[in-house]
């Protein structure tokens, strides 16, 4: 396809869902982001795949999108597709493998596994990403991590318009980080998790855990994207911001929360230039302080 214009047409003639100028802070955590030009919403693997086929030629622009919590969008917005896996949540069970669509929430598929018996996503509960998304980016929180119940992954390769399976060991899981950062032209499709079984109660006490942990470190009450930084080696990264004297340092709607230094939230009104704004201040301040660059965790679109 060589335009947007074009993809629009083949769309309406699969019948695959999209809207055209499509305001993208309506689907972002951080709820900030212009317009895409076509935010399409296929429906299952089958739409998402011919979806993708049309744009995979490389002149329009794409960006593959899950629930929008690790990402900025350009106050601008985003002139060519924003491919959304939001529609694709089924999720289904084969004793104790767990298989996720790629736009399945993380804290839901936590909720199934737990009612099932089954641990080792009591870690994800309470976060708002998908789990193509968590796999994306090897998410963890509170000592586990996607790389430790992961048991393998399906992608769609836009290069050669073919299906693939990953195993665990393929993913080259570190923090915050896996093959699929480095295959852009990869589409996650689905994920399978592999838990063990034990006693709903337990499970249940974690989770619930986790999340009064969550609500009384983090500034939930807020827009954000959570945590703006990747942790250094050695450092809480929320703390050094801290000692820098930023906590609740604002640029335009945009702050440094008051709860959580780790975290930029939108406190009414801001934009991406606040927020990215705001980021370079934190770099510079934490690099005058402490001789370390930080590396953001937020993936900026536009």
């Amino acid at each position: 396809m060589d335009s947007v214009a074009s993809i629009k047409k083949a769309l309406v003639q699969m019948g695959i869902p999209f809207l055209e100028q499509e305001p993208m802070c309506a689907h972002t955590t951080f709820r900030i982001g212009g317009p895409a030009a076509l935010y399409v919403r296929p429906q299952s693997r089958d739409e998402l795949v011919s979806a993708a086929r049309l744009v995979q030629d490389g002149s329009v622009p794409l960006v593959v999108m899950g629930k929008g919590s690790n990402l900025l969008i350009a106050d601008a917005g985003f002139s060519g597709v924003i491919l959304s896996t939001e529609a694709m949540t089924d999720m289904s069970f084969q004793k104790n493998v767990l298989t996720c669509a790629a736009g399945a929430g993380v804290t839901g598929a936590a909720a199934a596994a737990r009612d099932r018996g089954l641990s080792g996503m009591e870690f994800l509960y309470g976060i708002p990403g998908s789990a193509a998304g968590a796999v994306f980016m090897n998410a963890g929180a509170y000592g586990g991590q996607i790389g430790d119940i992961l048991s393998s992954s399906t992608y769609y390769d836009m290069k050669t318009g073919t299906l693939h399976t990953l195993f665990r060991e393929e993913h080259a899981f570190a923090y915050r980080d896996s093959v699929y950062r480095n295959h852009p032209d990869w589409i996650i499709l689905s994920a399978d998790f592999a838990l063990t079984l034990e006693n709903r109660e337990k499970i249940r006490a974690v989770m619930e855990d986790y999340m009064q942990r969550r609500k009384s470190k983090q500034p939930l009450e807020y827009p954000s994207a959570g945590s703006v930084f990747k942790r250094y080696p050695g450092r809480f990264t929320g703390q050094m911001i801290e000692e820098c004297g930023l906590k609740g340092k604002s640029v335009g709607g945009a702050q440094v929360s008051e709860k959580h230094a780790g975290f930029i939230v939108n406190r009414g009104g801001a934009t991406a230039e606040d927020v990215l704004r705001l980021i370079e201040i934190i770099k510079e301040a934490v690099l005058q302080k402490f001789g370390v660059e930080i590396e953001c965790e937020i993936i900026y679109v536009k």
